[in-house]
């Protein structure tokens, strides 16, 4: 009884470790952003805001923030959270349609060279990004999408899709071709079977994907610094650095942003994280 015992004791305090090491930041960004400046700097370290102040996120929202001592600079936050919408919604959109059907062409069509299109788009995964940037600036700079949605969601795509058809590739493997077969001799055709059959089977792992694309597409930060300059494109995660300048951080407006930056990725993996475990085991068990 002593060792069981021990053994719930340490997996609890295993469990609060880890709690706090995955949410202390969390709070630590939410509480700074709702304290007052003068808050920020009193010692000892103030754990709990004394007092709730949404001043900082007045700033943010209001679209100024302290560069230098006595300057103010004009920034386009909402604008900027559009921008990471739009972009990483496209992409996410664009990359599980693509990937779908991809996928499908790969597992249940027989053409010559199958096998080695899908390995050849698979094993880009394996290609860091920041090795091809210069010749897909240079390849965006003659299309004219520099500093456009479209330009950086087909970036996007092609970063997000190989992992999105080896994930779909795994789930339409793991669906029994009986079901397809059945259609097709109650004479449904193929498009048909695809999007009434095979596709509501498959939801988990297409959720799935989406979830990863769109938690990949607004996290980054390589991408948008070069190919989005400006605030026509430009999403939070560039902006957000811009708030620390030379002489001045103003450590509440940038606690502030990072906590709305949280919100959608947080909601999203938050209510479709079951959909996101059985996309992943899709095929585990075939």
């Amino acid at each position: 009884m002593r060792g069981l015992a021990s053994r719930r004791l340490g997996l609890a305090l295993g469990c609060l470790a880890l709690l706090f090491w995955s949410l202390g930041p969390v709070y630590w960004a939410l509480a700074t952003s709702l304290m007052r400046p003068i808050d920020l700097t009193a010692q000892p370290v103030n754990l709990v805001p004394p007092t709730l102040s949404f001043a900082s996120y007045g700033k943010l929202f209001g679209g100024l923030f302290a560069a230098d001592a006595g300057n103010t600079v004009w920034h386009d936050f909402s604008r900027a959270l559009v921008n990471s919408l739009v972009t990483s919604l496209g992409a996410t959109v664009l990359t599980v349609a693509v990937a779908a059907f991809a996928a499908y062409a790969a597992v249940r069509m027989r053409f010559p060279g199958r096998q080695f299109v899908f390995i050849a788009i698979v094993a880009t995964i394996a290609v860091p990004g920041y090795t091809v940037l210069i010749p897909l600036y240079r390849l965006m700079v003659a299309a004219r999408l520099i500093d456009t949605y479209t330009g950086v969601v087909l970036i996007y795509v092609s970063a997000f899709l190989p992992l999105a058809m080896w994930l779909m590739r795994s789930v339409y493997e793991s669906l029994p071709l009986s079901l397809e077969e059945a259609a097709y001799v109650d004479g449904a055709g193929r498009l048909y079977t695809f999007v009434r059959i095979v596709l509501p089977l498959a939801a988990p792992g297409l959720v799935a994907a989406a979830i990863l694309t769109f938690l990949g597409a607004w996290g980054q930060f390589a991408v948008p610094l070069i190919f989005s300059p400006t605030m026509a494109t430009k999403p939070l995660t560039v902006l957000i650095p811009e708030f620390a300048t030379k002489n001045n951080i103003d450590y509440g407006l940038i606690n502030a942003a990072g906590v709305v930056a949280m919100v959608p990725p947080a909601l999203i993996v938050l209510f479709l994280n079951r959909f996101l475990m059985r996309g992943l085991m899709a095929g585990a068990g075939k």
